[in-house]
């Protein structure tokens, strides 16, 4: 619908000390308007005044948080964010949006994500350790064969305050030597291990666990993926 602007308008402008009406591509001004509103030094514009920008960026913004707070999820609250700004928007705005996705836990994948951090872990001042298997970051096993696919992390060791060391560590395809520098404990958590020593090979499956006493010499290997967690002491 078009909008129209009148002498009358013009008049309300004046008494209240504007001296620029804003209006936009629907606006029809009468000619009566033009000539009252140029008699009373009064302009007419078409672009948005900043006030009313940063008003309609606030708004946005607090229906995303509040969005935001009812839903246990916040989907789509990049978009709505991406909207409030077109206009314009403050620091301020800006902090109590992603004050209320942190409060609802939504950055921790974001932060996750950009932290250098190889793990999400959780703990307490009493030596608790909860680490996200899924969040686990694996590098690069060195086996002197830049042509194996080993990997590994660990998630427990000395900067714990533990005399143990644990981790997750996956091997593709491929065979290496290998010696136990301690008691080591392997849980197979999917795919095959296979395990070489004095001529004999024993394999462990999905849900095995084996054992290797500190000094063994053995050949560890995989036919598919094997993924495993371990333990030494």
């Amino acid at each position: 619908m078009k909008k129209l602007i009148s002498v009358k308008n013009v008049d309300e402008a004046q008494k209240q000390g504007e001296k620029v009406i804003y209006i936009d591509s629907d606006t029809i001004i009468t000619p009566s308007a033009k000539d009252a509103a140029r008699a009373s030094e009064i302009e007419f514009s078409t672009e948005t005044p900043a006030c009313d920008a940063k008003s309609s960026s606030e708004e946005k913004s607090s229906e995303s948080v509040k969005a935001c707070e009812n839903k246990s999820s916040c989907d789509g609250m990049a978009s709505e964010l991406a909207k409030a700004c077109d206009g314009g928007i403050d620091a301020d705005t800006i902090y109590k949006v992603f004050k209320a996705m942190m409060d609802k836990g939504l950055l921790d994948g974001i932060l996750d994500s950009v932290s250098n951090k190889p793990y999400t872990a959780e703990s307490d001042s009493n030596g608790l350790k909860v680490v996200r298997g899924k969040s686990v970051k694996l590098e690069v096993l060195d086996t002197g064969n830049p042509n194996d696919k080993v990997f590994y992390q660990e998630i427990v060791n000395a900067d714990d305050g533990c005399s143990m060391n644990a981790g997750f560590i996956t091997i593709e395809d491929c065979k290496f030597d290998w010696e136990t520098a301690c008691e080591e404990i392997y849980y197979v958590v999917e795919g095959t291990l296979t395990v070489a020593v004095n001529g004999k090979v024993y394999t462990a499956n999905s849900g095995d666990s084996v054992f290797f006493p500190k000094g063994a010499k053995l050949e560890f290997g995989s036919p598919d993926k094997m993924k495993a967690f371990y333990v030494t002491y």
